[in-house]
């Protein structure tokens, strides 16, 4: 800008002035006042880890060589910056940045007659937030905006906010989309590097996640899904369509749902959140329930209900009297055979009487198939009495016993959850 264009004021403040030292060059460091007003927080990004907002951004300090007679102040055009010395403040975690520029550069420059000046930007910061995203999504995010001197150490300027916590406007305007700002305050200190300490101003303020969203788009289908798998405790064991069909269907969704709730986080973070451990407990149950019909159609299958393992020792019971009985019989013929037989032998006038051969050819007959038929048949009732302690009396039984603790269960595992949650 050539000096001959501006009015006599400005020429003569202008006339020496060198725009390359700072205020009080050689008398102390330069003080400089800075408050916000932050115009909107567009995106907060839980992938990127960031968040962006324009903000209005003004600085004063006193230039000793700008002050002039009168009581007004002076506002100039935004493109005469170019003629002043400025601060080189900029923001510390900002991952892209840019000044508004329509219809012109939204600067402001205004000049008191004491030598203050002030001078303001419209800006759009894209500025790093480290998050911790294991009560995702009841978290609660600090996230900070930090203003720096990049060239200037603090012998040379000094950073203070003009109205301490106060001197962050715009706030409770504000209208996030998943948010709820509880808490911001503002701080100063040092930031210490190879080169030197700087001057640092920190804007701190604290986001709740509104849940109410999530409530509606995750916890409640998979609380219902989890619901929607008990059915099938109250469906017949018989119907197995019907059942393996409620199983699949519930599982195939749920796991739908939960690669669903992973899209808007970091696919390469290793925090496991919140939302994470409860649809993990849906799945759980859900497949639990599943295996829960396996089971009891299983055992259905390989083992006879209380009623059917009585009956069926009620049979062998039988059989065995009824073996006994044929034995008994069998042996009580065969001694009356020998009986007959010495009579005739007797009447005959024979007085030899039955070698001892033969009655141990006849004592094996008796004896054999008794001992035989005995032991096969205890063998047997010994594995049915084995079968009958060993699994469930009557499978229908397991059904019934899923009706209470599958509900009872999950209702317990809430309660943990959310008071875990929720309050610690």
């Amino acid at each position: 800008v050539h000096l001959g264009v501006l009015p006599p004021t400005i020429q003569k403040l202008m006339k020496g002035y060198n725009k390359y030292l700072r205020p009080f060059f050689g008398n102390g460091p330069v003080t400089v006042g800075m408050s916000l007003d932050i115009a909107s927080i567009d995106t907060i990004s839980e992938i990127n880890m960031d968040y962006t907002a324009t903000i209005f951004l003004r600085q004063r300090w006193t230039d000793e060589r700008l002050c002039f007679e009168g009581n007004k102040s002076l506002s100039l055009d935004g493109r005469l910056v170019e003629l002043l010395w400025v601060p080189d403040t900029f923001i510390v975690d900002s991952k892209k940045s840019f000044l508004h520029d329509i219809t012109v550069e939204n600067r402001l420059i205004r000049i008191f007659p004491n030598g203050t000046v002030l001078y303001a930007l419209r800006i759009t910061t894209t500025v790093a937030c480290s998050m911790d995203l294991t009560k995702y999504p009841m978290d609660k995010q600090t996230c900070t905006l930090q203003l720096e001197s990049w060239g200037y150490n603090v012998k040379d300027v000094v950073f203070y906010w003009t109205r301490g916590n106060q001197s962050v406007s715009g706030l409770d305007t504000l209208q996030l989309a998943q948010y709820t700002l509880e808490d911001y305050y503002t701080s100063e200190s040092e930031a210490v590097y190879e080169t030197g300490n700087y001057p640092k101003l920190i804007f701190h303020f604290q986001l709740r996640r509104s849940i109410l969203y999530f409530i509606l788009e995750t916890y409640v289908p998979s609380s219902a899904l989890v619901v929607l798998s008990w059915v099938s405790f109250w469906i017949s064991q018989s119907s197995v369509p019907a059942r393996i069909c409620i199983g699949v269907t519930t599982v195939l969704t749920m796991t739908t749902l939960m690669m669903g709730a992973r899209t808007s986080l970091p696919n390469a973070n290793c925090f496991i959140k919140a939302i994470d451990v409860y649809l993990g407990i849906c799945f759980s149950f859900i497949f639990g329930a599943l295996i829960e019909y396996a089971v009891a159609h299983f055992c259905t299958l390989h083992q006879p209900n209380a009623a059917n393992a009585y009956m069926y020792g009620q049979e062998m019971q039988e059989r065995e009297d009824e073996m006994n009985g044929i034995v008994t019989s069998i042996g009580s013929s065969a001694a009356l055979r020998a009986r007959k037989r010495e009579e005739m032998l007797s009447r005959a006038g024979s007085t030899s009487s039955p070698s001892p051969s033969d009655n141990k050819e006849e004592k094996p007959s008796s004896s054999q198939p008794q001992s035989g038929c005995a032991k096969s048949l205890s063998v047997a009732r010994r594995v049915v009495c084995f079968l009958n302690c060993c699994h469930v009396e009557n499978p229908h039984y397991i059904d019934n016993y899923s009706r209470l603790t599958f509900p009872l269960s999950f209702i317990f595992i809430n309660l943990l959850y959310w008071t875990y949650y929720l309050y610690f």
